[in-house]
């Protein structure tokens, strides 16, 4: 694994540009700077063959044309070997059904790990990489998510703030608490005539 720039020793932030790196996966070598012009979903797991992450990995499986649609590439990551993900491919096929056809990378040394911040300079293992990136078609980092290893994450919740960054973002709008796609958004408070009672918070489409 090769990392194409300078790693610090903080974890990056929202709004700051996504580390690149270039690593093996399932799909072939794969460097994040080349999937400029799509917004990438990229996500971690402690290891393969894990249940939760089992789980995970089928259930965004099943619903990767939902991502495809929205032109959103999904990158997986764990420190095990190559070989280690295809056989868990095979595996979840069989077991649960679902064929994995996005990538998933190896991190065997945790450099990409220590990189995005999944773990720090102390981890002696990949116990707290449980990590989900949503970068944006120009590479900066628009939200983070973490996990513990023993509650899997939801891929509604994940297709949900997908959807809520692209519209905020192309619409210069604030998503409300639970937006949903085809809710009214929220005006930014410099829209918003300050002799208005409800000058702090209105809602596009309200007069």
């Amino acid at each position: 694994m090769e990392m194409a720039q300078r790693i610090e020793s903080r974890s990056p932030r929202i709004g700051e540009p996504a580390p690149d790196f270039r690593a093996r996966s399932t799909g072939g070598e794969i460097q994040l700077s080349k999937l400029r012009g799509r917004w990438v979903i990229f996500f971690s797991h402690p290891a393969d063959f894990t249940p939760v992450c089992s789980t995970e990995f089928a259930e965004l499986a099943r619903r990767q044309s939902e991502f495809d649609a929205l032109e959103t590439s999904l990158l997986g990551l764990s420190v095990d070997s190559l070989y280690a993900h295809m056989a868990w491919i095979r595996a979840i096929r069989v077991t649960l059904g679902a064929d994995v056809r996005f990538p998933i990378i190896e991190d065997p040394s945790m450099a990409i790990g220590h990189a995005y911040g999944m773990v720090d300079e102390q981890s002696a293992d990949s116990m707290a990489m449980r990590s989900t990136f949503f970068i944006d078609p120009e590479g900066v980092i628009r939200a983070i998510t973490c996990y513990p290893h023993n509650v899997g994450r939801s891929v509604d919740e994940m297709l949900r703030l997908l959807k809520a960054l692209q519209v905020v973002g192309s619409a210069q709008k604030l998503a409300p608490e639970g937006w949903r796609e085809g809710q009214p958004l929220l005006c930014p408070p410099s829209d918003i005539a300050e002799d208005r009672q409800d000058w702090f918070c209105r809602f596009a489409d309200v007069l």
